[in-house]
């Protein structure tokens, strides 16, 4: 696919919030393409923008990507990186980015045909790892993600130009109802909210504590929840779910004593990649969006 690097298919961050119908495809891939996912799940997923798989990975691998995330996260060189993203009330670890680089461990999970795999077939194409990340939300007060649209900031601030992505998180502890766990709007993905409101230089320095720019409305979250609803995953550790790049999702506060840790990939197709930011003054840092389109194989 050609992308013509002057339009804008998906206005955002100007000065009235404005909603866009989707103008991409949701699977990419043909129909009776092959691959790890059944085609009434495709269907699903094309309906509603996500997939929930009850064990992507075993309880073995479990254990072993849970110590390297502990591992990970208590490394003194890793908290002092820049790739780490410190909790500002706790000074606890909230996410350290990049994780596929930093850990041959994460590596091999993005390789794997199980995961890699599904991305492609999604896709349509073969793809590369345009954001990856280990999550840590500990109990007692760890903060949540307010509601968004991954392609909104992706769009206005990393230059994808089409929704061609699509996102897993694999849960690494159990994802209880009350453990802050992710929440996502089904079929949100059909429609694109265009933010209100200029990009701040160096935004992402805040947004991934607390994210503002690049948040719907009051009004127009109201109004998305009461059309769609709002699906809340649990699962147990090894359990996935697949999202749509566009679907509106968020999570919230995580107060319980009990922990829930993801690692979170994003591929990008091939023929999807980043261009400059369609509403940034600048681009966000390579380890956030990235600008190496190596496909993964």
């Amino acid at each position: 696919m050609t992308t013509d690097v002057r339009a804008d298919l998906y206005p955002s961050r100007g000065a009235a919030e404005m909603t866009t119908p989707r103008q991409d495809p949701v699977i990419w891939s043909a129909p009776g393409a092959p691959g790890p996912i059944a085609a009434k799940d495709l269907q699903s997923f094309e309906h509603d923008g996500f997939l929930a798989i009850d064990q992507l990975i075993t309880p073995e691998e479990v254990a072993g990507y849970r110590a390297e995330l502990d591992r990970l996260v208590t490394d003194p060189q890793v908290r002092a990186d820049e790739r780490s993203i410190i909790e500002p009330k706790s000074q606890s670890v909230r996410s350290v980015f990049e994780v596929h680089k930093l850990s041959e461990v994460f590596a091999r999970l993005v390789r794997d045909e199980r995961v890699v795999g599904r991305a492609r077939q999604i896709l349509g194409s073969d793809v590369y790892v345009h954001q990856s990340r280990i999550n840590v939300k500990p109990g007692f007060g760890a903060s949540g993600f307010y509601w968004h649209s991954d392609f909104e900031t992706w769009h206005a601030e990393d230059g994808l130009p089409n929704m061609r992505a699509v996102s897993v998180s694999i849960a690494l502890t159990e994802n209880l109802d009350t453990n802050g766990g992710l929440m996502i709007m089904p079929g949100s993905h059909k429609s694109f909210v265009g933010c209100a409101g200029e990009t701040p230089k160096d935004n992402y320095k805040k947004s991934l504590q607390m994210q503002d720019a690049g948040i719907p409305s009051d009004q127009v979250l109201t109004s998305m929840a009461d059309r769609h609803g709002i699906k809340l995953f649990t699962g147990r550790a090894g359990s996935a779910t697949w999202f749509d790049c566009n679907a509106m999702h968020g999570s919230g506060d995580n107060i319980t004593p009990y922990a829930r840790s993801n690692v979170f990939i994003v591929f990008n197709s091939v023929d999807n990649t980043a261009q400059e930011p369609f509403a940034a003054p600048v681009r966000r840092p390579d380890f956030i969006g990235a600008r190496d389109f190596t496909p993964v194989k």
